[in-house]
């Protein structure tokens, strides 16, 4: 019942740090890898889990949304079949490679999420070169981390607002709101995936408090999120991805 609780409460974490930063399995991956599940396993139960915060997330951003559907009918066929790849991947590939690889995916979010104030303020002085409409850049760009989160998924919304940042010149607000979008689909597409290729894989038990937690997490960060501390969320995301770093390393 404790380590159900805890699950709860990572995935809380994670659907509010998703709708607001993007970075939300950096929380969850590791405290299931600290419960003693495999990294594969983690991951496709973790996906399934966070699938309902990335809905609840996506909703409080309706009205940015809504406000540029051109762009979202643009990039979600990307997204979809980035999304598609990636989990495929993940399922084709033995697990040994995932493991060996899983360290460096890791080492490179936890990066993205440190430098994160560094790549907003550069994202921010190259505004004026970006484009006003959809690129084929910005297209494969998307479908590239498309794939990256239909394989590992962490810090994916931090690798969307840096692309969208720098080919897609529009509010951040309004990125962001496109960034939750695209990474629920990814999300949906992978549990999918993994529900219908390995369910005998996937700790339901896990995904389901996942869920409920993210579930909450996901609208309570889109409502409340930007009164939280920036610092503080990247100093927590960096320990629990150290720790699940460390947990990997030594197993």
């Amino acid at each position: 019942m404790w380590e159900i609780c805890v699950v709860v409460l990572a995935g809380l974490a994670a659907g509010g740090i998703n709708a607001v930063v993007g970075s939300g399995t950096l929380v969850t991956f590791p405290v299931l890898v600290a419960l003693g599940y495999p990294p594969v396993v983690a991951t496709m139960s973790n996906a399934i889990g966070l699938v309902t915060g990335g809905i609840s997330g996506a909703w409080g951003y309706r009205s940015e949304i809504s406000a540029q559907r051109r762009t979202v009918l643009a990039l979600l066929p990307a997204s979809a079949l980035g999304a598609l790849t990636g989990s495929f991947l993940l399922l084709a590939l033995p697990d040994d490679t995932f493991e060996i690889v899983v360290p460096v995916l890791l080492i490179a979010a936890l990066v993205l999420v440190v430098v994160q104030p560094r790549l907003q303020k550069w994202v921010a002085a190259r505004r004026a070169d970006a484009a006003t409409s959809v690129s084929p850049t910005l297209v494969v760009s998307v479908y590239l981390v498309g794939v990256y989160g239909g394989y590992f998924a962490a810090a994916q919304g931090v690798l969307l607002m840096g692309v969208l940042g720098v080919l897609l010149a529009q509010d951040l607000q309004l990125s962001n709101g496109l960034k939750n979008l695209l990474v629920a689909v990814v999300n949906s597409l992978a549990a999918v995936t993994y529900t219908v290729v390995a369910f005998d894989r996937i700790v339901w038990p896990v995904a389901g408090a996942i869920a409920i937690g993210a579930l909450i997490g996901g609208w309570l960060g889109a409502k409340y999120g930007r009164l939280l501390s920036p610092l503080w969320l990247r100093v927590v995301i960096v320990a629990l991805g150290l720790t699940a770093l460390a947990r990997i390393l030594v197993t």
